[in-house]
């Protein structure tokens, strides 16, 4: 039997350490199945490098100290964003992934040219960190979530939202303007990751997400793992669904209102028109929807979005929709997204846990810790 080699048993002390709390180096080396040797000896290398510190807690015979462990949470810190444009989002989380600030700003739709919007990025970030009291040096890594068509690597290979970042390495500017490693993806695909590690598809491998608001998008879960394509598509749409979206913008373009909450409001009232338009805009969508289920098979959908805060007067036909196209026995799970706006901006924090292990943590690979999202009333 191969001994684990001591960078994997680090990797594994700090992750006991981050998700399980102080332990004392028996409990570690019996929990790890490995030596107290070999426990030590990272404890050593984990201590010198600032991620784990020690308490004395008694004595365990005599002349002997006994020593408990805990990680550093508060040594550095973790951000996801969500850059939209009406708004950029920051969450701030500390090594352990609990949420210690929460912050939303304007928008870049009202700044010109694709410097100027990502200075307003790095602005928001920064303020972020100054409201809560934390220095800007203690910035690891970030996470961004963005519309539009994003690489493997980070570049934006497509956006109608955002255009001027179109062919950028995106997360390679930021990383400049923040001085802290950044990881770049998709925001829908964001959104499907965070409901999979903390909303609505948690313990679900195979999930479909389906983002419903001012233009319609997909994330796919498979295998536990976000599923992005060859060509990095997966997911882009919204015009095969809806005829009527607007080509530059890729947004929803409504008939019997300005926005989705104005049609519903009118359907409420008895508006024959927007009842029509609103049971066209399901059938669509329910039918796309059985597609893709039929495609992938699988255990959950969960529906976000704007309009996912209809709840069940939007949710209820939907299901009947996605039912009546497939017509199988098998019963598909369609259940509102736990997150809400929120998905994406915590999607972006999961993902640079995963992404940037080694600039958070000084080694890779890493588990990405459980993320406890900030309370209400406690945002700014």
């Amino acid at each position: 039997m191969s001994r684990p080699h001591p960078s994997s048993i680090a990797a594994l002390t700090v992750a006991q350490l981050r998700d399980a709390g102080p332990a004392t180096v028996n409990v570690l080396a019996r929990t790890l199945h490995v030596s107290r040797t070999s426990v030590e000896n990272v404890l050593g290398t984990l201590i010198d490098a600032g991620t784990v510190t020690r308490a004395l807690t008694g004595r365990a015979g005599v002349g002997r100290p006994s020593w408990s462990y805990s990680f550093d949470a508060g040594s550095g810190c973790v951000a996801g964003v969500d850059v939209g444009t009406a708004s950029i989002r920051v969450v701030v989380s500390d090594l352990s992934g609990e949420v210690i600030a929460d912050h939303s700003g304007p928008g870049v739709s009202a700044q010109r040219g694709g410097e100027s919007k990502l200075a307003a990025v790095v602005d928001e970030v920064r303020e972020a960190l100054r409201a809560a009291g934390i220095p800007m040096e203690k910035l690891r890594a970030a996470g961004l979530a963005l519309p539009g068509i994003v690489s493997e690597s980070g570049i934006v290979l497509n956006s109608v939202v955002i255009p001027e970042w179109s062919g950028a390495d995106i997360g390679d500017h930021l990383a400049r303007g923040l001085g802290a490693a950044v990881a770049v993806d998709n925001g829908v695909r964001l959104a499907a990751v965070a409901e999979h590690h903390l909303g609505a598809a948690q313990l679900v491998d195979d999930v479909l997400y389906v983002s419903v608001g001012n233009r319609i998008a997909i994330g796919l879960i498979l295998a536990g793992e976000a599923r992005r394509g060859v060509h990095d598509v997966a997911g882009d749409i919204g015009r095969l669904v809806l005829p009527e979206l607007r080509t530059d913008s890729g947004q929803i373009s409504w008939t019997n209102g300005r926005t989705a909450a104005e049609v519903f409001s009118r359907a409420r009232d008895g508006d024959a028109a927007a009842q029509d338009e609103l049971g066209t805009f399901v059938n669509r969508l329910g039918r796309a929807l059985a597609i893709l289920v039929m495609a992938v098979d699988p255990a959950r959908v969960v529906v976000g979005g704007g309009l996912s805060r209809a709840r069940e007067e939007f949710l209820s036909p939907l299901r009947h929709a996605v039912a009546r196209h497939l017509q199988v026995a098998a019963e598909i799970l369609v259940v509102q997204a736990r997150l809400g706006d929120e998905a994406a901006v915590h999607g972006a924090l999961v993902f640079a846990f995963r992404q940037r292990a080694a600039q958070i943590y000084g080694m890779a690979p890493m588990s990405v810790p459980p993320i406890t999202p900030l309370g209400d009333g406690a945002r700014n």
